[in-house]
């Protein structure tokens, strides 16, 4: 079973990204993963921190000579802002240390201090937000990297762009080739596959700028060449599209998931809804009237590009702080302010890649197996056949 974990806290040395059940045999580029935490660094809106990290991967364990082995793959990446931070956050306390450190007392609404001060009894929030903070999101783009590694072998491609900043939508469809063409720019603005649509992004971001709040957005991940027949519909946790949910929901700041055209069709009656089915015989295959679905039917791939939305909030970090309260004197105060973004959606999108990939690639040897990649396209290609015969 393929699974990852990461550690790290977001002033501390490094991040570590840990990565089990790869079959050996995968081509691993290392120019890939580091090209992955760039575009994660990309986009019009970052904070100060983006100016201070260059990420890049080292693979310390699982790859050798560009290929898996089969065991558990180890990546680390190491925190530049650590040199400011040794006195403040040392593994053992030193002598004088208690006035090193950079307690938060004054919790920012929306964020976790609050919520796991109390959890974890801590009357600073110093270390929930290290750990609560969307710097640990390179680790998971960098384990992302490697799944979308196997699923390139079989052909399956994990984009993403931006449809969405503030209250500036994107309303027309975006092809497949606008989303590679925008994956391959060396200058990322705002994620959008549409220029002047972008444009009016950009003001939006502008106004949060000069405001001193914070602009959300939605993004939207696409998987291409996904074949029928990943996930399952036999029970609650094995459904494909409870586990992409749950997968988007769970990076920083994402409130909301959409699968398909869900809204869209929440709104709408049946007839107008459901993807009609036809025959192609020549190519010996089912085709689809349209996409509603985003490639799922119940909880199962059915060969269709799968869509997947995640709609993200503004960040909680304010340059114009709002109303809280002091920890230590329970007094009123202002929210306090670490260094941060003022929008985040095109890197969300990235990240949203790297979830929808680990998902997938789960699920994929969750079907295909194998302890080799021979192994595992041996499994993958006599199933397509049975496809192609059904």
């Amino acid at each position: 079973m393929l699974r990852f974990e990461t550690a790290g806290e977001s002033h501390g040395e490094c991040l570590v990204a840990m990565l089990t059940g790869l079959p050996a045999g995968v081509p691993i580029s290392l120019d890939a993963v580091n090209r992955e935490l760039w575009r994660r660094q990309q986009g019009y809106g970052r904070g100060g921190r983006m100016k201070i990290e260059t990420d890049r991967a080292e693979i310390v364990a699982g790859v050798r000579h560009s290929r898996t082995i089969g065991s558990p793959v180890a990546i680390v990446i190491r925190n530049a802002d650590w040199q400011n931070w040794t006195d403040a956050l040392p593994v053992e306390d030193i002598d004088g240390g208690e006035d090193k450190r950079k307690p938060v007392t004054r919790p920012r609404p929306g964020h976790a201090d609050l919520a796991g001060a109390i959890k974890y009894n801590f009357h600073d929030a110093r270390y929930i937000l290290e750990r609560a903070s969307a710097r640990e999101t390179a680790a998971r783009v960098a384990a992302g990297a490697m799944a979308k590694a196997l699923l390139g072998e079989f052909g399956i491609q994990v984009l993403s762009h931006v449809t969405a900043v503030g209250d500036v939508r994107l309303e027309r469809p975006v092809a497949w080739e606008e989303l590679v063409a925008l994956s391959r720019k060396e200058q990322v603005l705002l994620g959008c596959a549409d220029a002047k649509v972008e444009a009016r992004m950009k003001e939006v971001v502008d106004e949060a700028y000069r405001t001193g709040d914070t602009v959300g957005g939605v993004f939207e991940v696409v998987a291409h060449g996904v074949p029928p027949g990943l996930g399952s519909h036999i029970t609650w946790d094995s459904r494909l599209d409870g586990r992409l949910a749950q997968a988007i929901v769970s990076m920083q700041a994402v409130k909301g998931v959409e699968i398909g055209f869900a809204a869209q069709g929440a709104a709408s009656f049946g007839s107008k809804v459901q993807d009609t089915i036809h025959y192609d015989r020549e190519g010996r295959r089912f085709t689809r009237g349209a996409n509603r679905a985003g490639g799922l039917e119940g909880g199962i791939t059915n060969g269709q590009d799968l869509l997947v939305r995640g709609l993200l909030k503004p960040i909680s970090t304010l340059r114009r702080p709002l109303e809280s309260v002091d920890l230590a004197t329970r007094e009123p105060a202002l929210a306090a302010y670490e260094r941060s973004d003022v929008a985040v959606v095109p890197a969300a999108g990235v990240i949203g890649e790297a979830m929808v990939a680990l998902v997938l690639a789960q699920a994929f040897l969750e079907k295909f197996g194998g302890d080799s990649l021979d192994e595992t396209r041996r499994n993958h290609d006599a199933y397509l056949e049975q496809v192609k015969n059904f």
